[in-house]
């Protein structure tokens, strides 16, 4: 028992001067610096989103007021209680949703089939595809030719005008086709081919169970996109009965909002004043918290993925 009680505190001694030897003042001021750094950095990009919260749950004449600092001012759901009191509100997430999940789910099949072709070194003319697929990114047809394609296809006032004009994005490609060069390597594919593997049943059995962090970060990309979708919605869709949140949300907005000199008794004017303000706090919770939600989920696979991605070789 004293020999193993000597070699713990040996092992012990050890490790502390090890310690000291290997951090050296230099490192420690650094060290200092870098968390005060990171925990002003922490608490300018935390601060806007605990005032948004609280300013939405607050009484509308201390926001205006400039009262709320941090934490709520005279606690109301005033400003929730009208946005869901719009009769649109529950139909425009509905359709967001919709919008979301097959868009994405589009998206994210056409990349994959648009990617791996163009990272496998034995495709003839993989360079000059690609090259193709760049120049949309510098030069387009313009908002008027665009609007009239898609109305030619007969898609203006429905739900594709929201999906399809958008169902690639040629980042995402290269992000994607950038992780498969890096990560996927040719040896896997002349194994697979010697087992009798064609080119399908590689890529659904084998690249994309590989593709796990690049897959969340284009969805994650995707799914954002389509859920803050609104100038497409604006110039594309009449029905409001396919009107996605976000413009349902900026309706609410306007309705609630008018010129000044319109309402003569001020009274009025300064209730609609501060209704209107309180709105725009519960207007931005209300379109950020599905998105809010779902990104803890797929954090460590975005930063994964994008990191990953981002480096060939």
């Amino acid at each position: 028992m004293a020999q193993i009680e000597t070699a713990q505190n040996t092992l012990a001694a050890a490790k502390k001067r090890n310690r000291k030897i290997g951090e050296t003042r230099g490192d420690r001021i650094f060290s200092v610096v870098n968390y005060i750094f990171l925990t002003l950095i922490f608490l300018a990009v935390t601060y806007p989103l605990i005032y948004v919260l609280s300013a939405s749950v607050s009484d509308a004449r201390a926001v205006v007021g400039g009262q709320v600092f941090l934490w709520p001012v005279g606690f109301t759901l005033d400003g929730y209680m009208a946005v869901f009191r719009h009769p649109h509100i529950m139909t425009g997430y509905t359709n967001s949703i919709i919008n979301t999940v097959v868009g994405t789910t589009i998206n994210v099949v056409l990349t994959m089939a648009a990617a791996y072709p163009l990272s496998r070194k034995d495709f003839y003319g993989r360079n000059a595809i690609m090259m193709l697929f760049t120049i949309t990114m510098f030069i387009n047809g313009g908002l008027i030719p665009t609007f009239m394609l898609v109305r030619d296809l007969g898609m203006v006032n429905t739900r594709w005008s929201m999906i399809i004009p958008g169902a690639l994005s040629v980042w995402n490609v290269i992000l994607t086709r950038t992780f498969l060069q890096a990560n996927i390597p040719d040896e896997l594919l002349e194994a697979s081919k010697i087992d009798g593997c064609s080119d399908i049943t590689f890529l659904i059995k084998v690249v994309i169970p590989l593709s796990g962090p690049i897959l969340a970060v284009i969805t994650l990309f995707y799914a954002i996109g389509h859920w803050n979708q609104f100038f497409a919605a604006l110039i594309y869709l009449s029905d409001v009965r396919l009107f996605p949140l976000q413009l349902v949300l900026r309706d609410i907005l306007i309705q609630n909002q008018l010129p000044a000199g319109v309402i003569m008794d001020p009274v009025l004017q300064q209730q609609m004043d501060n209704i209107r303000e309180l709105l725009r706090f519960s207007l931005i919770v209300v379109a950020s918290v599905p998105m809010l939600v779902i990104f803890p989920f797929v954090q460590r696979f975005f930063v994964k993925g994008v990191m990953i991605g981002a480096i060939k070789g």
